[in-house]
């Protein structure tokens, strides 16, 4: 059995931070996996920056839900359902992915919660695991499947060199240039098709 894994924010959505960042006008938030490799620092930052500007997860939930997946990737996704499973593995929360789940028919997702108060603002993250996407990976693989994974930033880095074959997709210039060793494509249609030479693989 084949099965690709691939990341949500940049591949099939945009990145949320980015859109929230854009409606709140705060430009702090802007920073996301692509810019800070050390995830729990980009968490904290992140929370501060929330605790400072009086922000509440209603607030991230309200942009999110206004949010459309990125052009071409429902189709894409129906492209790779018609030939295999396709599982999303994200640093996104629970709390946030509902309606973007809903908008790309609601593939299967494993991802990280938050922590809330009374008042709903966020005061910590709970990751399923460390180095969740990684561990996704090798689980599949310890069930002998053969795994395909895709993402575009520094957190898809360990699941991509894990999996048996894999590709950055639209990757900024820095990671590309860090990362020589492991392929970048930037269309559906070219990740598509590093897909099927996967699946056609023997």
């Amino acid at each position: 059995m084949r099965l690709i894994c691939l990341d949500l924010e940049g591949v099939l959505v945009p990145e949320i931070w980015i859109s929230f960042s854009e409606a709140t006008g705060i430009s702090g938030f802007a920073l996301t996996t692509r810019d800070e490799p050390d995830y729990d620092k980009l968490m904290r930052y992140r929370i501060d920056l929330l605790k400072r500007h009086n922000l509440k997860l209603p607030d991230i939930q309200r942009v999110i839900s206004g949010m459309e997946p990125l052009p071409g990737a429902i189709s894409f996704c129906d492209s790779i359902r018609e030939r295999t499973q396709l599982i999303i593995l994200s640093d996104t929360y629970e709390e946030f992915a509902k309606p973007l789940m809903a908008k790309l028919g609601y593939p299967t997702l494993f991802c990280n919660s938050l922590e809330t108060g009374k008042d709903a603002c966020i005061s910590a993250y709970r990751l399923r695991q460390k180095d969740g996407k990684k561990h996704a990976v090798l689980a599949f693989k310890s069930l002998n499947i053969k795994v395909f994974a895709a993402g575009d930033s520094f957190n898809d880095l360990a699941m991509i060199k894990e999996a048996d074959a894999g590709c950055l997709f639209r990757a900024p210039q820095k990671i590309r240039d860090d990362f020589k060793q492991i392929a970048c494509v930037d269309s559906y249609d070219e990740l598509l098709g590093q897909i099927i030479q996967f699946l056609n693989d023997q």
